[in-house]
């Protein structure tokens, strides 16, 4: 028996819509990333992106657990002497809510150039309609 590799070109994509609504986000990005890494289909290659594209709904309503609101901090460098900024969660879900999901799907997902190929396949929307219907995108069991 032969291992079978995936190519690119071989590769069908599928749409997947979650609605996040009271979900803690933590449990929710492990799922989003594992579905755009591909890692739920039999034909799961580390090294090509077999994932398929996933719609969050009702980014506003994401739940974070304990303190998390005001305790958990994101940093980022102007790469300058003493250019070190933070911000909590809770003022990053006030000001920006699609930047908290995509910093932790993407925090799950590998550290590498493939790794941006899976990102841009998430979409995040803070109401409960998307503009993806055409695709005809199936609901995922988070």
């Amino acid at each position: 028996m032969k291992t079978q590799v995936a190519k690119k070109n071989e590769v069908s994509r599928d749409w997947y819509v979650v609605d996040v609504e009271n979900k803690v986000l933590g449990r929710v990005a492990t799922q989003i990333a594992n579905v755009l890494r591909g890692k739920n289909k039999p034909i799961f290659t580390p090294s090509v992106d077999t994932g398929d594209f996933v719609i969050v709904l009702n980014a506003d309503k994401i739940a974070l657990t304990g303190k998390k609101l005001t305790d958990k901090m994101y940093y980022r460098h102007s790469e300058f002497p003493g250019g070190l900024k933070s911000i909590s969660a809770g003022k990053l879900i006030e000001k920006d809510v699609e930047q908290v999901i995509r910093k932790a799907v993407k925090g799950m997902l590998p550290k590498n150039k493939l790794a941006r190929h899976m990102i841009s396949k998430l979409k995040v929307y803070v109401g409960p309609t998307h503009p993806h219907q055409a695709q005809q995108p199936k609901p995922l069991d988070v």
